[in-house]
């Protein structure tokens, strides 16, 4: 049975602070900073709190839910005599006596487009947004009205929210294929820009020319099928190839402004527009918008990039440190090369629960992911609900084709069929993604390892994730007194990701001879670490220090050749990552190999009093190393010997011990990190690959047996002569 995970109703507030505000209508639209939750009622009152990818956000208090017959949603009919009226001329010529009938109606629509809409959806009060009114009621895409889907009714709701967090400069979407977000955008846009004076609206893509179909193919049909009271005045011709000028905002356009029958005229020239532009870095650089759309934003291939281009469209969607524009992106992704990885950076600096002490993400943007199973053509009911198991009664799409298989099924099925083509496979999974890990798989044909067992194993991580054990935390040493005991701690900003602790009898388990500390667990297990000797650098980026704990079999009670621990930072300073390091060694009572051409960490650790802690390279016997490898121990991790032992070292490890093996059973490498960057590994730049230098380094440690030179040993030949006697007669005599 599926369990979803998308979104849930959670209780942050205690009911009755909710009911004192709501009685007094206190809740206003907008981040409240007293209960870190987003606000998009506009009533003054608010319901259940819903939370997706951790954002919590607070809908409107439920009023007037809708019911119609069939209990799902159904486009309202446009009553044919307004149909009739294309624009506000046509309704001033309109018989005095009849407009007054339509007030109400007029008046309706302009209350569900800024407050959103509650129908009674198979039993359920259900509430979408007035975006998503809009899309639903007054937006025409290529199949002619749209389906209400559960998964849209998530989206706009997330949506809403990032217009109504000041701290917020949009959302980036992770999307699977044709699930809509070109359309929804566009209507997002004609539904801003009518709304808007003195506005510029944009919308930028893969490629201009994608830009520009998205404009004439889909924003421009949908401003022109508006009804007469939500459509302004337009400039030029009616279905324009480059930009869309209204002259009269529809906010201007009211109830009040039809009965007085005001003269549009006198409002003219408030200069709202919606165009694109072609791609590039510096698209829209310098200009100021309401609302930037972003299609096809993972698919942005060099020269041109999306990173870039973000650093300066950002500029315009802000007055100073005032937000006054959206960016709606959205996208599935490329190949990491090709377009991929910029947007998969973005999409990273975009988590809602990693913020700057403005409140604000790195990008300033909120990341949203919807998996495929929500929004998969051909297993979504009449409902809008998607159907995620084989179901047990009949159920019916919004066409009145019968659903009898799930979607997971399904899903699963096609995937099974790839199995043996692993670009194909990963391009499906790129397409048609159940996790963030399948959104961003990459190519295989770089990859020097086995990614068939490398995927198996991120497949399974991601599936098995809230069971397998994995804490974020921080060690310390007790009372803060250093070179005594350390102690682990969970803490969610922790830089430690650790999936195994050993008994306390085996903890800080260290070893003093003649002055110097020896680790006292070396027959459980040992540390890799890739290191770094500056704390800054140019770019205020660099690689980051890494360190990997891995177990040997042995006869304690440890899981046997497993990753137990993984450390991916760069802490402000560098003497602050080597403590971090220090402290990992000294709780698990576990040596190191890490590489000697950074040496700074191996001085620390000796100028400690930990040279014992230090492993040697396996490669040379003590009177063969040089004097500095004497001193502080290491390997240089640059001569091609190493590198091809290093990478042969991580290549016997992943298969043996990852993925699905022979008994059925998958391995327990956990750290979903350090798999993608085996996957991605390039042994002609290790340096962008930190995670596999330190695993790598684990490992050798841990089988330096493999690695201790066949040393030739002369040895004298022994000069044996064995005296010979001739035994005839009565006497022996030497011969």
């Amino acid at each position: 049975m599926y369990e979803q995970n998308l979104i849930k109703t959670v209780e942050p507030i205690k009911k009755t602070t909710i009911n004192r505000l709501n009685k007094g209508k206190k809740w206003r639209y907008g981040y409240n900073k007293e209960h870190d939750i987003v606000v998009i009622s506009k009533s003054g009152q608010i319901g259940e709190i819903v939370e997706i990818q951790n954002f919590q956000i607070a809908l409107p208090k439920q009023t007037n839910v809708y019911v119609n017959e069939s209990k799902k949603w159904e486009q309202f009919e446009y009553p044919k005599e307004l149909s009739r009226l294309k624009n506000i001329f046509d309704w001033r010529s309109y018989p005095e006596e009849k407009k007054s009938q339509w007030f109400d109606y007029i008046d309706e629509e302009f209350s569900r487009r800024d407050n959103g809409f509650w129908f009674n959806n198979n039993g359920t009060p259900t509430y979408i947004t007035g975006t998503h009114y809009m899309y639903l009621q007054w937006s025409k895409i290529d199949v002619g009205a749209p389906d209400f889907r559960e998964a849209n009714r998530i989206f706009y709701i997330f949506w809403e929210a990032c217009k109504a967090d000041k701290r917020c400069y949009g959302m980036c979407y992770l999307k699977n294929r044709r699930s809509g977000f070109s359309f929804m955008s566009s209507a997002e846009t004609v539904n801003q820009a009518t709304l808007a004076s003195d506005s510029r609206f944009g919308i930028l893509s893969k490629t201009g020319a994608d830009a520009k179909k998205m404009f004439t193919d889909k924003v421009v049909p949908i401003s022109v099928n508006y009804p007469f009271f939500f459509k302004p005045i337009q400039d030029g011709m009616d279905r324009p190839k480059s930009e869309l000028a209204y002259r009269v905002p529809a906010s201007k356009f009211t109830r009040k402004k039809i009965v007085a029958n005001e003269k549009q005229e006198d409002l003219a020239g408030l200069d709202t527009t919606i165009d694109w532009k072609n791609t590039g870095d510096n698209s829209y650089d310098g200009e100021k918008l309401n609302l930037l759309v972003h299609d096809e934003s993972g698919k942005w291939e060099r020269p041109d990039n999306i990173l870039n281009n973000w650093r300066v469209t950002k500029t315009c969607l802000r007055l100073g440190s005032r937000i006054i524009g959206k960016c709606m992106m959205g996208s599935t992704s490329n190949a990491l090369d090709k377009g991929g990885n910029n947007f998969k950076k973005l999409y990273g600096q975009s988590d809602v629960t990693k913020r700057n002490r403005n409140g604000q993400t790195a990008s300033g943007l909120y990341s949203l992911f919807i998996p495929m199973e929500w929004n998969y053509e051909g297993f979504i009911d009449e409902h809008g609900c998607p159907v995620f198991d084989n179901p047990s009664d009949e159920v019916f799409d919004p066409h009145g084709e019968l659903i009898d298989v799930g979607v997971i099924e399904n899903w699963q099925n096609e995937a099974d069929g790839l199995k043996n083509d692993q670009d194909a496979l990963n391009e499906f999974y790129r397409q048609f993604p159940r996790t963030e890990e399948h959104a961003f798989r990459d190519e295989t044909k770089n990859s020097i390892f086995n990614l068939v067992k490398i995927y198996e194993q991120i497949d399974y991580n991601e599936e098995m994730a809230s069971s397998l054990g994995i804490t974020q935390g921080s060690f310390q040493w007790v009372n803060g007194k250093k070179d005594t005991q350390v102690i682990f701690y969970p803490n969610k900003n922790g830089r430690f990701k650790v999936s195994w602790t050993p008994q306390v009898h085996l903890q800080n388990k260290v070893i003093i001879k003649n002055g110097v500390k020896w680790p006292g667990n070396e027959h459980m297990g040992a540390f890799g670490c890739d290191s770094y000797d500056i704390s800054g650098t140019v770019d205020g980026v660099g690689s980051k220090g890494a360190l990997h704990g891995l177990t040997k079999f042995s006869m304690e009670s440890a899981p046997a050749n497993s990753f137990f621990l993984e450390y991916l930072a760069r802490p402000q300073t560098a003497e602050m990552f080597f403590e971090d390091v220090l402290m990992a060694l000294v709780f698990y009572g576990m040596p190191i190999l890490a590489e000697n051409n950074k040496p700074r960490l191996l001085y620390y650790l000796r100028r400690r009093g930990y040279r014992g802690f230090s492993m040697n390279r396996p490669d040379k016997v003590w009177n063969k190393l040089s004097t500095a490898e004497k001193e502080v121990g290491g390997i240089p991790n640059s001569s091609e010997d190493i590198k091809q032992a290093h990478a042969a070292a991580i290549e016997m490890y992943i298969q043996d011990h990852v993925g699905l093996n022979q008994e059925g059973e998958f391995g327990d490498c956990y750290f979903n990190e350090l798999l993608n960057d085996w996957a991605a590994f390039d042994i002609n730049k290790r340096t962008k690959h930190d995670a596999s230098i330190s695993s790598g380094l684990a490992i050798m440690a841990n089988n330096r047996h493999l690695y201790a030179p066949n040393a030739k040993v002369e040895r004298p030949k022994l000069n044996i002569n064995i005296a010979k006697y001739s035994n005839t007669g009565n006497i022996s005599k030497l011969i």
